[in-house]
C-alpha cells in the first residue's frame, strides 16, 4: 500500500498525487493507492493516516509525503516503521506557517483553510528530532526549491537515500523523471501485470 499526504493547501488533486495514482491504475495497481485530502489540523491529519494504515504490515507500507505531507510522513514511518518517500519535505513547518496564520485558499478545487496557532503548536508536538533506520527513507530534494531550503531536508536526514535536483522547483515539476523509480523503492513493480 501507499499512503500518499499532501503538502499546505494542497489536495489529493496535485500534479505528482494525480501522476502517481494514473500510473498505479495504468499498472494494475489502484487497489495499492490511498490519497486522502488532509484536514488544516496536523493531529488530525495524523489521526486520519493512521486509522487508514492500521493493519498495513510494515513491510506492506510506503508513505509518501510531499512539503508538509512529509513531515507527516516522517512521524508515522518512526512510528510503524515503514519505508517513507520524502518529496522537498518540510523539515520546521511550526516556523514557516507561522507567517501564514490566517485564511487561505486551496490549490485546488476551491475552498480554503484557516490556520490557527494552536496548529503550530500541534506541529510541534509530532516533530521527530532524528530518524532511525534511514534506509528506509528516499529523500528527493530540488536545491531550486523556492518555498523550503534543500539544505535543512539533507541535514534532516542523515543517511537517507538522496536524490538532489539540481535546480528544480518545489513542486519537483519532473517528477515524472522519478515516477518508476520511486514506485520499485515502495516495492511496486514498473510493469504492468
Amino acid at each position: 500500500m501507499i499512503l500518499y499526504l499532501h503538502g499546505f493547501r494542497s489536495s489529493p488533486h496535485s500534479f505528482k498525487a494525480r501522476l502517481l495514482a494514473a500510473r498505479l491504475q495504468a499498472l494494475g495497481r489502484a487497489d495499492a493507492w490511498v490519497c486522502p485530502q488532509l484536514p488544516v489540523s496536523p493531529l488530525a491529519s495524523v489521526d486520519m493516516a493512521e486509522s487508514l494504515i492500521a493493519g498495513i504490515p510494515p513491510e506492506q507500507l510506503t508513505v509518501i509525503g510531499s512539503s508538509l505531507g512529509g513531515y507527516y510522513a516522517t512521524y508515522l514511518a518512526q512510528r510503524v516503521d515503514c519505508r517513507c518517500v520524502l518529496l522537498n519535505p518540510a523539515t520546521r513547518p511550526y516556523d514557516d506557517l507561522e507567517p501564514w496564520l490566517g485564511e487561505h485558499p486551496l490549490w485546488h478545487g476551491g475552498g480554503s483553510v484557516l490556520v490557527e496557532r494552536h496548529h503550530l503548536d500541534e506541529l510541534r508536538a509530532l516533530e521527530v528530532q532524528n530518524i532511525t533506520r534511514p534506509e528506509r527513507y528516499w529523500l528527493i530534494a530540488a536545491t531550486g526549491d523556492e518555498v523550503l531550503d534543500y539544505r535543512d531536508m539533507l541535514s534532516k536526514y542523515p543517511g537517507a537515500r538522496t536524490t538532489l535536483i539540481n535546480g528544480g522547483d518545489h513542486g519537483i515539476s519532473n517528477f515524472a523523471a522519478y515516477l518508476d523509480d520511486v514506485l520499485m523503492f515502495c516495492g511496486i513493480s514498473s510493469k504492468a501485470d
